[in-house]
């Protein structure tokens, strides 16, 4: 946060990552297609791309635990913008761009190395796993906290745990079923054989 140098070079290094850029797959659009069918789903994601959203997930189900790397906010006043128009004004010459409301420092709306999880963010995560029927944990190893307890607190309620990962994880023996296939074939499928079946979260 102090050296303006730094600064610089770590808005090249995502301006020349663009994962901006990235677009939805087949499990994302799974997802999607179970809400619209009007099984009651909630995604929790540790993933920062928005890319639930891009697939067609409506913002308020979509609670993103660390953040978002398609919006940039103001250290110092707390503004929000997208950060496609952050990555527009570095195009333009702006090397590492102030906000444009107070001057303070911008960032992308993540929670860096050294940063918490934002308490109301990790409060209502904690609230749907409580709540949930059905968690199915997808493509995470588990072992990251407190985002990985939230396994533990739905299979305490009593919600049947289905892990999707390819390696093994510490939940495996808590879960009710293990898929280690692969996650655009696996997760259609499975979610396909949620929707026939009845409640998700």
């Amino acid at each position: 946060m102090a050296d303006p140098e730094i600064r610089r070079r770590s808005w090249q290094a995502r301006r020349e990552i663009r994962a901006w850029l990235a677009e939805p797959n087949a499990a994302h659009r799974a997802i999607a297609k179970l809400e619209r069918s009007g099984v009651p789903v909630q995604v929790l994601t540790q993933n920062v791309d928005g890319l639930h959203q891009l697939a067609g997930m409506p913002e308020r189900k979509v609670v993103e635990l660390h953040g978002t790397a398609r919006n940039v906010v103001c250290t110092a006043c707390g503004a929000r913008s997208p950060a496609a128009d952050g990555f527009s004004r570095i195009e333009a010459g702006e090397l590492d761009p102030p906000c444009l409301d107070c001057g303070g420092i911008l960032k992308t709306a993540t929670v860096m190395f050294g940063e918490a999880l934002d308490p109301a963010v990790l409060k209502q995560a904690a609230a749907i796993a409580q709540a949930c029927e059905v968690m199915v944990a997808v493509g995470t190893s588990l072992q990251v906290y407190p985002a990985a307890g939230l396994v533990a607190i739905a299979a305490d309620r009593g919600a049947r745990l289905i892990i999707v990962n390819a390696e093994p994880t510490p939940y495996d023996d808590l879960a009710d079923e293990v898929i280690r296939e692969p996650i655009g074939t696996a997760l259609p499928r499975l979610l396909a054989r949620l929707s026939s079946a009845g409640p998700a979260a």
